[in-house]
């Protein structure tokens, strides 16, 4: 059993997206940095594949980034029973094994293998009975009390397929509502990777976080199967549940966690409120701690903690159209709120995922007559904490 004591100037719990990120900005501003990135399984980033549009990344950022993208697209598509469209705005798409490849080869200091049974500001413990040392430790290893938010979920099953013959997608289909709503609002999301190649992912915005991943799978089947693609061979597979944040105390979120301990990601509560999406937010989190001048453990959680509550009160827009999706409207009838937001301009489009959105686009958002009931609107948002 190990009881060594080892020393290091930062050390990342979490070798997701947001602390491997995280130790790739510090590496490349501080090359000479001891950086640690500590995760108990024995692979980055784990089975996941991340995504996201043009708009997301300041061209400032960009270059953390694009090492990663593996595939590229220059626009998408969207799909609802009485709209469709494609909007020209670069899309892009990042593989894990791709993430790993890259910390592997960018950040000596990983520590795979390694599960963290306590971490303080400067310390990390280990199960083997092994100490690090740190000057600052930054928490990223998942969510913390979920009981603290008000929630809805995003939920999902995706798999790649390998088709007989090409698919005959062109372009991201981001969201395909024209498929049988069911457990709140369902679309069906396609990334053509290449002509046989095609992730079908089965997303669902529902009041639980149960995911019946048997029976997704079964409708993910028969969608292919509806496409033509019968018989295609399931390459791989993978499946989530995601929070949207209606509501609730940011802070008591915070300290469930370890009020002095710096976190990032969905730890942090940097995740896109409507979306759940945290990759915009934890390239903009790794470009802020990169430029710190104070990495100990006292300055790391007050930058971190100054980011995420900035980033929480910035965005109780989003969580007030999440409580008119999920408190107002009728779940068969949720996809109507994304048919309409999807009519809008696709700069407006483009400023929302990136959590950017002007006055302007708010009042444009909210202007008309809404997808759902006046009367439960206004409840529902009286409702929100």
């Amino acid at each position: 059993m190990a009881s060594n004591i080892d020393r290091c100037d930062v050390a990342i719990l979490g070798a997701g997206l947001a602390g491997s990120l995280i130790a790739l900005a510090l590496r490349a501003r501080h090359p000479t940095m001891d950086v640690r990135l500590v995760d108990g399984a024995d692979r980055v980033g784990g089975n996941h594949l991340w995504s996201f549009f043009g708009a997301d990344v300041a061209p400032a950022h960009r270059a953390l980034v694009e090492p990663l993208v593996c595939h590229r697209w220059d626009a998408y598509d969207v799909a609802f029973p009485a709209h469709g469209r494609t909007i020209t705005q670069p899309y892009h798409s990042i593989e894990s094994e791709a993430l790993d490849g890259r910390v592997r080869a960018a950040v000596p200091g990983l520590m795979l293998g390694r599960a963290v049974v306590d971490a303080g500001p400067a310390e990390v413990r280990f199960a083997d009975g092994g100490r690090l040392e740190a000057g600052g430790v930054i928490d990223a290893r998942g969510p913390g009390d979920l009981g603290t938010l008000q929630l809805g979920w995003q939920k999902f099953v995706g798999r790649e397929l390998e088709t007989a013959a090409p698919h005959g997608v062109e372009r991201p289909v981001v969201m395909d509502a024209t498929a049988e709503q069911l457990d709140g609002y369902r679309f069906v999301y396609l990334l053509p990777f290449d002509a046989r190649r095609v992730f079908v992912e089965d997303t669902y915005y529902s009041d639980t976080p149960d995911l019946d991943r048997a029976a997704i799978g079964e409708r993910i089947t028969a969608y292919a199967d509806a496409r033509g693609w019968t018989g295609a061979r399931v390459v791989r597979e993978e499946q989530g549940v995601l929070p949207v944040a209606i509501g609730g105390d940011f802070e008591a979120y915070w300290r469930s966690t370890g009020a002095g301990l710096a976190k990032a990601g969905m730890r942090a509560g940097l995740f896109h409120p409507t979306t759940g999406y945290s990759l915009p937010d934890a390239i903009r989190l790794a470009h802020a701690i990169a430029d710190a001048s104070n990495l100990s453990g006292a300055g790391l959680a007050e930058l971190t903690h100054a980011v995420a509550a900035r980033t929480w009160h910035a965005r109780g827009f989003y969580r007030m159209l999440d409580a008119m999706l999920f408190r107002a409207a009728e779940p068969a009838e949720r996809y109507r709120v994304l048919e309409r937001f999807y009519r809008l301009s696709p700069a407006l489009v483009g400023r929302f995922y990136a959590g950017a959105s002007t006055w302007g686009d708010k009042v444009r958002i909210l202007m008309g007559k809404p997808p759902v009931p006046v009367g439960r609107a206004v409840r529902a948002i009286g409702s929100m904490v």
